[in-house]
């Protein structure tokens, strides 16, 4: 999203299928590493090497700012089926599919930076407290002369905390309060 103002928001880009928690999540249970899985698995990750499994990097060369990450959970599912993994196979399979992730993810952002002009990044999320995520944004936005900033890690995941803010970002810009809403399971930012 480009965030112009309170209640100012252009969409940029969108999952078109599976977002990156969710496919964290659900590569975490094929590990068995359990619901919600994406911490687990990033601390798997440490331990494994990045490098041993090629796994697809959806849509990292298509231009747009789109993400899809179904295909790269495809991919780890037919890495990991009907095999017998060791925890250090569990750890490479972690450590390849975590690299895919923050490649397609620093990609778009560092993209969005240079198509709208931007100096500033700001990440929020579930997948934004992850360590690796963060360290390759920190690096590759301040080599592109811009800067990124995230929530604390305990906020990451916080939903509640995220609409609170806005909430209050919202009243405090003067903004009519409305009253009553409707209920949607995906409510785009664009709409609120």
């Amino acid at each position: 999203m480009a965030v112009e103002g309170v209640g100012r928001y252009r969409l940029l880009g969108e999952s078109v299928d599976d977002a990156a928690g969710e496919a964290f999540d659900k590569t975490a249970t094929l590990l068995a590493l359990g619901y919600p899985g994406g911490p687990a698995l990033a601390r798997l990750a440490d331990h494994g090497d990045p490098g041993r499994y090629a796994f697809p990097r959806p849509l990292i060369a298509s231009g747009k700012l789109d993400f899809s990450f179904s295909g790269l959970k495809t991919a780890v599912l037919h890495c990991v089926r009907g095999r017998t993994l060791s925890e250090a196979d569990k750890a490479d399979v972690a450590a390849s599919f975590q690299a895919a992730v923050v490649d397609v993810l620093a990609a778009k952002c560092l993209l969005a930076l240079e198509r709208t002009g931007y100096a500033r990044l700001v990440v929020a999320g579930g997948v934004g407290a992850n360590r690796a995520l963060r360290e390759r944004l920190v690096r590759e936005t301040l080599a592109a002369g811009a800067t990124v900033h995230f929530p604390p890690v305990a906020l990451c995941t916080d939903n509640g905390a995220m609409i609170a803010f806005a909430a209050a970002l919202k009243a405090g810009s003067g903004a009519p309060a409305e009253h009553g809403f409707a209920v949607k399971p995906r409510w785009a930012l664009t709409e609120a």
